[in-house]
């Protein structure tokens, strides 16, 4: 069957797409898109330090982990709701519009 060679080209093309939007993204997005990453890679190093030694205060591992997830989360919302700061790609706005394109 062809179906698996036209999904790996559609999927190319997808993340080629991804990747020169993403380029253009204003630097603001990206800052706060490296925050985030280093806020969940933190969250898993936790889970895996857990995973290895042990939970024994595990309202220390839990609060530790919540704070990141919830550090991550609340960085997100802050690029005007949207995930990875492809707020230009979903919404069509650029950095510093401040009324949303559903509102007018």
């Amino acid at each position: 069957m062809g179906g698996s060679s036209s999904t790996s080209k559609d999927a190319l093309a997808l993340f080629q797409f991804l990747g020169s939007a993403y380029s253009a993204t204003h630097t603001t997005f990206k800052i706060i898109d490296l925050y985030v990453v280093y806020a969940v890679f933190t969250a898993l190093t936790q889970v895996v330090y857990m995973a290895i030694v042990g939970s024994f205060p595990f309202n220390s591992f839990l609060s530790g982990v919540l704070s990141c997830i919830g550090t991550a989360v609340l960085a997100g919302f802050a690029t005007t709701a949207c995930i990875c700061g492809f707020s230009s790609i979903q919404f069509g706005s650029k950095f510093g519009d401040h009324e949303l394109p559903w509102i007018n």
